[in-house]
């Protein structure tokens, strides 16, 4: 049987709180039924007991959860200010056993409830729990982790990333280290280039307060889409435990630079304009509820980097993210360069073969160069598929086991969130300088129509 833990969500009465962490933690606790959690829940709102509870049990029943509400139904909610000392004292006073906090709140409310923390004492073996972006610079994430290394250890310090609890993600790790096929050709000199995408058919949803002043850039790319190019470019790792994977995975992140250090030939942005999706229409960016078009918030977001160490140098890591276009595509794609020399003979143009992971559904899948069935000579392309299912829990499943368990694998280490802010930072000045245009596209599109 597990440890008993406090799980107490800062802003419960959030949206995160109820479509991500409460259904993952049924999921987690119907699979895991020995698993001893109490759950706390504490938000602006002014709601009472029974309305939190059954937050709880609608949230567990979106995930075919409903039985795990049996094991939480004692849970509380307060109204608090998370940014004030005493409220977080009077909230800690009420956790029993190892106690988790969760910050389901936006970045700078988090990061002025831990300044709040400095004056409470927290019990020890306390878990902060923080979502990303972390900081919105370097600057202020360098500020956030000296504020966090005062209250806790580096360990119990979780900057979640549910990108890092995708099962398809570590499948990655599987493939990548576990076939002789692959592990011996991960480098610059067998492959070409590199894409990281998370194309959405999604709008804005609501988000304006969060996603007008991030970005696609800032939302996406900085926030997650980094961390999957560190998986894909660490050096093997001794072991996969916290300390080997987490250092591998920030040495990457040392080693990535914008591309050519030119971030206005190395990136694109655009925002999207008014179109159809699946019989739904949008309306323009601009024109969205909470937007403000003077902040020229782009929807759709290109940037191409590469990793300056032996094992990568020269290969084009390109990282994409963006809203309201025609299809999702959630995928890394690893492209590997043609053979050295193919015997004449052979009809057809020679293409390189291409490793494709997606991110939900979870698959992979390996095109390859084959001979067609008619011409014994003629090249045709074909592909062979594995499909990973849906992984065992959720996506946030895995993290809040991860937190629960005090087991920082898959949580991003300090410098490497700081690592991430600076990769992006030239990217960043040059589109606020104007440097970069903001291009647009038709909702339900691929994309401006210049860009291949």
């Amino acid at each position: 049987m597990s440890a008993p833990t406090t799980l107490l969500i800062l802003g419960g009465s959030g949206d995160l709180a109820g479509r991500l962490l409460l259904p993952a933690l049924g999921q987690l606790l119907v699979r895991e039924p020995r698993r001893q959690v109490r759950l706390l829940g504490a938000g602006v709102d002014d709601w009472d007991d029974e309305r939190w509870r059954a937050r709880v049990r609608e949230s567990f029943a979106t995930a075919d959860a409903e039985d795990a509400f049996a094991s939480v139904s004692d849970t509380t909610y307060r109204k608090a200010d998370i940014t004030a000392a005493s409220d977080l004292a009077e909230l800690l006073s009420q956790a029993t056993g190892r106690v988790a906090l969760y910050f389901a709140v936006p970045p700078r409310i988090a990061a002025a409830a831990c300044e709040a923390l400095r004056d409470v004492d927290l019990p020890e073996g306390t878990i902060l729990a923080l979502e990303k972006p972390f900081g919105f610079d370097e600057a202020s994430a360098h500020a956030l982790n000296a504020t966090l290394a005062q209250l806790v250890p580096e360990n119990q310090v979780f900057r979640v990333d549910h990108f890092l609890g995708r099962s398809s993600t570590l499948n990655l790790l599987g493939a990548r280290f576990a076939n002789r096929i692959f592990e011996p050709v991960w480098s610059a000199q067998h492959i070409e280039k590199v894409m990281i995408r998370f194309d959405e058919t999604l709008g804005l949803e609501n988000r304006a307060r969060y996603y007008d002043n991030a970005g696609a850039l800032t939302d996406m790319i900085q926030s997650h889409l980094l961390q999957l190019l560190a998986f894909v470019a660490m050096e093997t790792p001794t072991t996969l435990r916290e300390i080997d994977l987490r250092e591998a995975t920030t040495a990457a992140l040392r080693a990535t630079k914008v591309w050519d250090d030119n971030p206005i030939r190395s990136s694109r942005r655009a925002r999207y304009t008014r179109g159809t999706i699946d019989g739904r229409e949008l309306p323009d960016y601009v024109d969205e509820p909470g937007v403000d078009p003077s902040h020229h918030t782009e929807t759709l977001a290109e940037a191409t980097f590469e990793v300056r160490n032996s094992r990568w140098a020269g290969v084009p890591f390109t990282l994409r993210s963006g809203k309201a276009l025609a299809a999702n595509a959630h995928e890394v794609v690893v492209h590997f360069r043609p053979v050295h020399h193919l015997p004449d003979g052979f009809l057809g143009h020679e293409v390189g073969s291409t490793l494709t992971f997606s991110l939900g559904p979870d698959a992979m899948s390996l095109a390859l160069n084959v001979n067609g069935r008619e011409d014994p000579f003629a090249l045709s392309r074909a592909e062979m598929t594995a499909d990973l299912g849906l992984g065992a829990l959720l996506a946030y499943g895995e993290v809040l086991s991860g937190i629960l368990d005090g087991d920082a694998t898959l949580a991003v280490r300090g410098d490497a969130a700081e690592h991430c802010w600076r990769i992006v930072q030239p990217v960043l000045d040059a589109w606020r300088r104007g440097d970069v245009p903001l291009e647009e596209y038709p909702a339900g599109s691929e994309g401006p129509a210049a860009w291949s």
